[in-house]
C-alpha cells in the first residue's frame, strides 16, 4: 500500500520582497564599507612620510594596506 504525505503547499507567487530587502541591505553594507575604506585611505594620505614609515608603510602601499592585501611583516602583497 502506498501512502501519500501532504506537505505544506508552497505559495504560487514567490516572495520577491524578501530577496529585494536582502539585496538592498547588502548594497547598503557594501557602500558603507567602501566609504569607510576611502576615509581610512584619506586619513593615511594626510600623514607625512615619517609617520607612515613609523607604522611600516610607504605612500604607495596605503591602498593595499587598507584593503588587507599588504602584510608589512612579510614585505610582500598577497
Amino acid at each position: 500500500m502506498t501512502t501519500i504525505s501532504q506537505t505544506a503547499a508552497q505559495p504560487s507567487i514567490p516572495q520577491w520582497s524578501g530577496g529585494l530587502v536582502r539585496w538592498i541591505g547588502a548594497g547598503a553594507l557594501a557602500a558603507a564599507a567602501y566609504w569607510e575604506r576611502r576615509a581610512a585611505i584619506r586619513a593615511l594620505l594626510e600623514r607625512d612620510d615619517r609617520e607612515l614609515r613609523d607604522i611600516g608603510l610607504v605612500r604607495s602601499q596605503i591602498e593595499a594596506a587598507v584593503g588587507g592585501a599588504f602584510h608589512p611583516g612579510t614585505e610582500r602583497m598577497r
